[in-house]
């Protein structure tokens, strides 16, 4: 099923049940008002919520209406946590490889993860807003999932078992003042602005097969202003799937229900193409782009973001209708 937050004037607005084609839509006021009710009572809502679903499905919902991506929340508008990994070692290595710098072995062995905001969630068309463009403004493709309760020192495969949900992330990026912040070894803050995510979030069995292993097979694809500069595969080069990503946050936490488990930068390996490496399938956030460029000539091309900017993020599945909507966002300036 398929399940979206409107809009009410709250910090954690309505539930509402959304069709497979993203056309109508239905309040769950009378199963579950808000999305974390429904992820706390899981085992009881979910089936009441799948049956509101088909119903809506069959065309035979009494009071459905057609469904408005700018009236989304985030599916999840606050949560309890925001944890994002960096699952694609091959993102690692490109902008490692930039700086003249190696991968750390255990990078191979054990995922990289910080611990975001998690309290002010965007929407897939809330503008993005900041205070300079000279921060390094970047966007970054990403796949998400939400979490039941999962305990502590669980396996990989039982994590697997806690994925309620799938979505699509922007994980904003300010990427001038991470140097400073990684300098003092005490992890991001001011350089990872609020997240952004897709209009609706999908029950695993809405992906068509593409959810495999804990790993989402579809193509994320990235237009930036219009133009597009990624179609990156996100699940053939996971390096670490799902189930990893949360057993490692796992291993000294119980995680609750409610919580978002990111996948990074969704990347793919370049191809060799007459004598020479070409990433055909683009990327996913421009200092991936910087890092290519820097490799390939010695120095970056590619300027961030700017105010005006757009992006636009979405995954198709294999009948080539969107899954999860779009994330459609423009870059602003904080109005003081």
């Amino acid at each position: 099923m398929k399940l979206a937050t409107y809009k009410d004037g709250s910090r954690d607005g309505q539930l509402v049940v959304v069709s497979r084609d993203l056309s109508t839509a239905h309040y769950a006021t009378g199963v579950a008002a808000r999305m974390q009710q429904a992820l706390d009572d899981w085992g009881f809502i979910s089936p009441q919520l799948q049956d509101l679903y088909e119903t809506l499905n069959g065309g035979k919902a009494r009071h459905a209406f057609p469904f408005d991506p700018k009236q989304c929340m985030a599916p999840l508008p606050r949560a309890y946590q925001w944890a994002d990994g960096s699952a694609y070692i091959n993102h690692v290595e490109l902008v490692r490889l930039a700086r003249n710098s190696e991968v750390p072995a255990n990078y191979y062995t054990e995922p990289l993860m910080y611990q975001g905001g998690s309290d002010d969630l965007l929407g897939p068309c809330d503008e993005a807003v900041f205070g300079d463009e000279a921060w390094g403004i970047d966007f970054e493709a990403e796949v998400a999932v939400v979490t039941g309760d999962v305990p502590m020192g669980c396996t990989p495969e039982q994590a697997l078992d806690g994925v309620r949900l799938l979505m699509l992330a922007n994980d904003w990026s300010l990427r001038n003042l991470i140097p400073d912040e990684l300098a003092k070894n005490f992890g991001f803050v001011q350089s990872k602005p609020a997240t952004a995510f897709s209009p609706v979030a999908v029950t695993t069995d809405e992906c068509a097969g593409a959810w495999v292993g804990g790993k989402l097979g579809l193509t994320v694809q990235s237009q930036w202003n219009g133009r597009t500069v990624g179609m990156c595969d996100a699940g053939q080069e996971m390096t670490f799937h799902f189930g990893q990503l949360i057993a490692h946050l796992c291993k000294t936490r119980n995680v609750r229900a409610g919580s978002i488990v990111g996948s990074g930068t969704v990347s793919n390996r370049a191809v060799e193409k007459d004598g020479r490496k070409d990433w055909v399938r683009g990327y996913s956030c421009i200092a991936e782009k910087r890092a290519i460029e820097t490799i390939l000539d010695g120095k970056p091309a590619t300027g961030y973001m700017k105010f005006g900017d757009t992006i636009r993020i979405e995954a198709k599945g294999r009948d080539g209708q969107s899954v999860f909507g779009a994330i459609e966002q423009t870059v602003s300036s904080l109005r003081t």
